[in-house]
């Protein structure tokens, strides 16, 4: 049956529950620590988190049952659509099969709907009057304020400056679903006042944008932070999209080789690849490669060091065991706003340490010459973000070709990007620079790292 162009599961084939890796880990990730080294206490996170998803946070139970109240929400998209991109196949006269997972039918255009709708009810559960958040291109922001709407939460968006510009769309979007969206950094938060002072002619960062969120969040009263990637329990609920893969694949008899993810935080990568990873680290599955497509204006998991790092400017954070160029960088104004974070997901860098995963940096113009051609092959335009994993996933193929060898390539298409068309204007105008992080970048982006604790050696 691999002749079959889509594959599609029913409302009952939908995950009951979410996969966690973390119970199939060959070797235990590191814990999060403060400045002087101490392990953070779960109990330290409800500064800031529900305590109910500080327990998802810190499982390692291999399946979390997803509640029924965020299932009916999940259905009014999901199981989404496994397609085969035939055309792009035939474009580029490879004997690799092309699939992907069609993230781009929520409400918001992303894979970030799924984690939202579940953040948002869990904190509703809990008793949280508001939540505060930061977001990059603005499909977290708007994933989060659609799943707000429904639960009757307010919300708060600090949106990366750049990003605010860039997309005005996006800020609409939040408005509409009844979300505030504030250009970061902003004048609201001591965080943003003391960047401003610092860079007043920053473009904004994600970790600047977090650090506004928390602060907002900390010193406001029945208020928590939420986030659309990065820590553990967001890339759980991601992972509703490669055990939908798993199902789909299992319809049609085959098994991919190849799995690639766009890679910012980490959500969308962990979501797609991490209930295969499982066959890998079983060993049924010894030879399947797993690629994190970054930018290289943001290249930590390829130029990167593993550290402990914060996650955010002010150090709000724990540190986190991570890929990172430093919680000070502040990367290009890339059209992917995304993937502009200077850390990559503890799991996911975990993965990455143990040499389960692999990682590959491309510059914008490649990816937007992809994302056209697989617009122009397939129909759908994607997101910038998504444009990674589809310059990825036609290198590999033509990597097939030469090698003259059939390989089943599977990729994650995050996120559609109709709001995202003032990219695609500079490209095709000629007008989109790309951006290549240096050593002597990553020399000036970690001097804010030193003095922080350091991980031991991989044992």
């Amino acid at each position: 049956m691999s002749d079959v162009i889509r594959v599609v599961l029913s409302q009952d084939e939908m995950p009951k529950a979410w996969y966690n890796l973390a119970a199939d880990f060959p070797k235990p990730m590191l814990p999060p620590i403060d400045k002087d080294g101490h392990v953070v206490r779960p109990e330290a996170l409800t500064a800031i988190f529900p305590e109910n998803l500080v327990e998802q946070e810190v499982s390692t139970e291999r399946w979390i049952p997803i509640p029924e109240p965020v299932r009916e929400q999940l259905y009014l998209w999901r199981p989404t659509v496994l397609r085969r991109a035939r055309n792009l196949e035939r474009l580029l006269q490879t004997p690799a099969k092309i699939y992907f997972k069609d993230e781009s039918g929520s409400p918001s255009g992303s894979h970030k709907s799924n984690t939202a709708v579940a953040q948002a009810y869990y904190n509703k559960v809990y008793g949280t009057k508001r939540l505060t958040t930061e977001t990059g291109a603005g499909q977290w922001g708007s994933a989060l304020s659609q799943a707000c709407q429904v639960m009757g939460l307010p919300l708060r968006v600090y949106m990366v400056k750049v990003s605010f510009e860039q997309k005005p769309f996006r800020k609409l979007m939040m408005q509409t679903w009844g979300g505030e969206c504030v250009s970061s950094p902003s004048t609201l938060t001591q965080a943003g006042r003391d960047v401003l002072a610092k860079w007043p002619d920053t473009p904004g960062s994600l970790g600047i944008a977090i650090s506004e969120a928390i602060e907002d969040a900390v010193t406001s009263k029945d208020t928590k932070y939420t986030l659309g990637s990065v820590l553990n329990h967001v890339l759980l609920h991601q992972t509703v999209i490669g055990l939908e893969a798993r199902a789909q694949f299992r319809k049609i008899g085959i098994y991919p080789d190849v799995i690639i993810g766009c890679a910012g935080g980490g959500s969308n990568l962990a979501g797609i690849a991490f209930p295969f990873l499982a066959d890998k680290i079983d060993g049924s599955r010894p030879n399947l490669r797993v690629i994190a497509a970054e930018p290289t204006a943001c290249p930590k998991l390829t130029k990167g060091e593993f550290m402990y790092d914060s996650g955010d400017v002010a150090m709000m954070t724990p540190l986190l065991p991570m890929y990172s160029l430093g919680h000070e960088y502040q990367p290009a104004a890339i059209h992917a706003g995304g993937l502009r974070y200077h850390g990559m997901a503890p799991m996911v860098s975990h993965m990455r340490r143990l040499g389960m995963i692999e990682a590959v940096a491309l510059p914008q113009n490649e990816c937007f010459r992809a994302a056209i051609q697989f617009a122009n092959t397939e129909g759908l335009i994607p997101a910038p973000e998504s444009s990674h994993a589809i310059a990825s996933a036609i290198r590999e193929a033509l990597r097939a070709k030469e090698e003259g060898v059939e390989r089943t390539i599977l990729f994650n298409l995050s996120g559609h990007g109709i709001l995202d068309l003032s990219g695609y204007q500079a490209f095709l105008e000629g007008k989109l620079e790309d951006y290549e992080f240096g050593a002597a970048d990553l020399e000036k982006s970690l001097a804010c790292t030193r003095g922080l604790p350091k991980p031991p050696p991989l044992g």
